[in-house]
C-alpha cells in the first residue's frame, strides 16, 4: 500500500465529546467518524484493525470446531415474545414494525435466532454436538453512549451458540470454548485476565468474563496476586471479616449527631473508626399478586466503609423479580424518619432486616436512631435487636481474604468477551429437542459465548498509549511497519531504497506501507505517531551515504542505524519481538 493512494486524515484536536483515549485517538487517526451518538463509520484504517481482530477469531473458532454462518440485524418479535424477553429486555432493545405494523427488533444479541435454527435444524442426537458462530452487527439502545467505541449503540460482536445432548457434554463445550477464547486474546497481544462472572440478563449458570486491563475500564476485578483467582466484583464472595461476634462491652445510648446523614461524618462527630458504624440501605420489592402489586420493604445494613453489591442483592429470595430503592415516602412510613438517620431499631412499621456477614458479627456498633440528628451507641444483636437474617450483601475490597487463602488485590478492566453456559434456559422455552438413542424427545443444552470485536479495538488503545498516540500490538496494527523515505520526489536513491525494500517486505508477507506523500518528516513522523504503526523505518540521503537507515520501533526512544543491504531481514527479525 502507498499513502499517496490511501485515504489519511489526521486532525490535531479531538472533538470535545470525547472523553477516552481511544475516542479521542481513533477520531484524530481518522478511524472512525461518527455519523450520530453511539455510531459510528470505520474509517478505512479502523476497517483495517477490525479485520484483523476478526481474522484472529475466525480462525480459532475454526480451530476449535465451531461453524460459521449470519444471523440476521432484524429480528421477528414473535421470537422474542416466546422467551419471554420481548417485555423482559427493557428500554435498550430496539423495536421497530415494518409497513404492514408487524413488530421486529434490532437484533442486541442472537439467542432466539439461534434456538429456532437449532429447534429446525437439529433432530437426532447424531447431529450434536455442534456449535454455529457469526460477526455480526449489533444495536443496544444505550441511554447514554459514551467512550467512542467502548460504549456506542450499534457494535460490531463474534457471537457462538453450542448446542448438546447433556449437561456434561455442554461443560466439555464450554471448557472448549474457554480455551479457545484464551488463544484469540493471547494472540491478540493483550494483558487480560478470564474471570468468574454473573451471567445478566442472558441467564445461565456457569460464566467468565475476558477483561483487557486498563485504568479507563468500567468493571472492577478482584483476583489474588498469588494464584489463579480471578472475578468480577460483582460476583466475588465478600468473607465475614470478624471470626466470632464479641460480648457486649457498652451500654445502648441514643446519641446526637447533629447534621451527619453519612456514617463518616457520625465517625468524625463520634471519634469513632468507620468500621465502627454501620450503614442503612433500604429497599423495595414489587410483587403481583391477585392482580395488585404488594411493595415490602427491605432494611439492608453493611459495615459503614462497604458498599451494596446489587447483583448479590438481586440472588436473594424475594428478590428473584427485582427491586429498586425506596421511595421517601416509603422510608419515611416504616422508619418515621428521613433518609440519613435510619436504623434497625424503633421502625415504626415491622421491616426485615437483612446483615452483611460481618455485620451480624459486629458488637457496640453504631446505626441510625430513626430520628433525624441522632443515632445510637452500643448497639447489639441479640440484646437491642434480634438476630438478623445473614447473607453475603457487599463488594470485596483490597486486602480481603481471598477463598483459598492470602490477600485480595482490586484493578480495573474492560469487558471484551463473555462465555455462559446457558443450559435449557432458551431450549426449553422454544422447544428446541431432538430425538435421543431411545427415540424419546430431549431438550438441548446451551453454551453463548460473545467477543466485542469493535469494542477490542477501543480496550486494546486503553492499553497501549501514550502522549503521541496509539501504540497497537503488532497482530492488531493498520500496518506493521512503514516506510518514511525522507524526500521521496528529490532523491533517486532515497525512491529506489524505499520501494526496494517495500517490495521485499511485502514478498516476506509484511503488511507495510509506503508513505511516498513527500510530507515533511515532521508530520509524517507526528502522524505515524499517533496511528501506533509497531515500527517504522526512515530512509534519508545523509544515511543512504553512509549505507544506513533508522529503524525505530514505537515503543522505543530512539531509532537504530540498520546497514541497507539488513533492514529486510532486520525489520522481520524486530517485528517478531513486538
Amino acid at each position: 500500500m502507498h499513502a499517496s493512494q490511501y485515504h489519511i486524515n489526521t486532525l490535531k484536536e479531538a472533538p470535545t465529546e470525547a472523553e477516552v483515549a481511544s475516542h479521542q485517538l481513533m477520531t484524530r487517526a481518522g478511524m472512525i467518524r461518527k455519523a450520530a451518538g453511539g455510531i459510528y463509520t470505520y474509517m478505512p484504517m479502523g476497517l483495517r484493525v477490525l479485520r484483523k481482530i476478526e481474522n484472529i477469531i475466525r480462525q480459532e473458532m475454526d480451530r476449535s470446531g465451531a461453524i460459521e454462518l449470519l444471523m440476521p440485524v432484524v429480528q421477528p418479535a414473535e421470537l422474542w415474545v416466546e422467551s419471554g424477553r420481548w417485555e423482559k429486555y427493557g428500554d435498550e432493545l430496539l423495536r421497530i414494525k415494518d409497513r404492514h405494523q408487524r413488530d421486529f427488533v434490532l437484533q442486541p444479541t442472537s439467542e432466539e435466532v439461534i434456538t429456532d435454527i437449532a429447534r429446525n435444524e437439529i433432530h437426532s442426537w447424531r447431529q450434536l454436538p455442534i456449535n454455529f458462530y457469526h460477526i455480526q452487527t449489533k444495536f443496544r439502545d444505550e441511554r447514554r453512549p459514551r467512550f467512542g467505541l467502548m460504549r456506542g449503540r450499534e457494535f460490531t460482536m463474534k457471537d457462538a451458540y453450542s448446542f448438546d445432548r447433556n449437561a456434561e457434554d455442554a461443560q466439555a463445550s464450554y471448557d472448549n470454548m474457554y480455551d479457545a477464547y484464551m488463544r484469540i486474546f493471547g494472540r491478540l497481544g493483550l494483558n487480560f485476565r478470564a474471570v468468574a462472572a454473573d451471567t445478566g440478563s442472558i441467564g445461565g449458570s456457569r460464566s467468565h468474563e475476558f477483561q483487557v486491563i486498563a485504568d479507563t475500564g468500567e468493571d472492577l476485578l478482584v483476583y489474588n496476586p498469588d494464584t489463579d483467582y480471578a472475578a468480577n466484583i460483582e460476583l466475588a464472595p465478600a468473607p465475614c471479616l470478624l471470626a466470632e461476634r464479641a460480648a457486649p462491652g457498652e451500654a445502648l445510648v441514643k446519641t446526637a449527631t447533629p447534621e451527619a446523614p453519612k456514617c463518616e461524618l457520625v465517625a468524625q462527630q463520634l471519634g469513632l473508626d468507620l468500621t465502627a458504624t454501620v450503614k442503612s440501605v433500604v429497599l423495595a420489592t414489587d410483587l403481583e399478586e391477585d392482580g395488585q402489586t404488594k411493595t415490602t420493604v427491605y432494611l439492608l445494613l453493611v459495615r459503614g466503609d462497604h458498599e451494596v453489591n446489587d447483583i448479590k442483592v438481586s440472588k436473594l429470595p424475594g428478590f428473584e423479580k427485582g427491586h429498586r430503592l425506596a421511595t421517601e415516602e416509603e422510608i419515611v412510613a416504616v422508619f418515621g424518619c428521613k433518609p440519613g438517620y435510619l436504623g434497625p431499631i424503633g421502625t415504626r412499621q415491622p421491616v426485615q432486616v437483612i446483615a452483611d456477614l460481618t455485620v451480624a458479627n459486629m458488637s457496640d456498633f453504631v446505626c441510625g436512631a430513626n430520628e433525624e440528628g441522632f443515632h445510637y451507641t452500643g448497639v447489639n444483636w441479640g440484646r437491642d435487636l434480634p438476630e438478623p437474617v445473614k447473607a453475603d450483601l457487599r463488594n470485596v475490597v483490597h486486602g480481603d481474604p481471598a477463598p483459598e487463602g492470602g490477600k485480595l488485590a482490586i484493578q480495573r478492566g474492560i469487558e471484551v468477551g463473555h462465555v455462559f453456559f446457558l443450559g435449557d434456559v432458551y431450549s426449553k422455552k422454544l422447544n428446541a429437542t431432538f430425538l435421543e438413542t431411545d427415540g424419546k424427545p430431549a431438550v438441548m443444552q446451551m453454551g453463548c459465548y460473545g467477543i466485542g470485536v469493535s469494542r477490542i479495538a477501543a480496550a486494546a488503545i486503553e492499553q497501549n498509549h501514550d502522549e503521541r498516540g496509539m501504540i497497537w500490538p503488532r497482530a492488531l496494527a493498520p500496518f506493521e511497519v512503514v516506510i518514511c523515505p525522507i524526500g521521496f520526489t528529490k532523491s533517486d536513491a532515497v525512491r529506489q531504497t524505499a520501494t526496494d525494500l517495500y517490495t521485499q517486505l511485502k514478498e516476506q508477507g509484511v503488511d507495510v506501507i509506503l508513505d511516498d506523500r513527500d510530507a515533511r518528516p515532521g508530520i509524517m513522523f507526528a502522524d505515524w505517531e499517533l496511528i501506533g504503526v509497531p515500527l517504522r523505518i526512515t530512509i534519508g540521503e545523509r544515511g543512504l551515504k553512509e549505507g544506513m537507515v533508522e529503524m525505530q520501533a514505537r515503543r522505543d526512544a530512539s531509532s537504530t542505524n540498520v546497514p541497507v543491504e539488513q533492514i529486510a531481514q532486520v525489520s522481520v527479525e524486530r517485528l517478531a519481538t513486538l
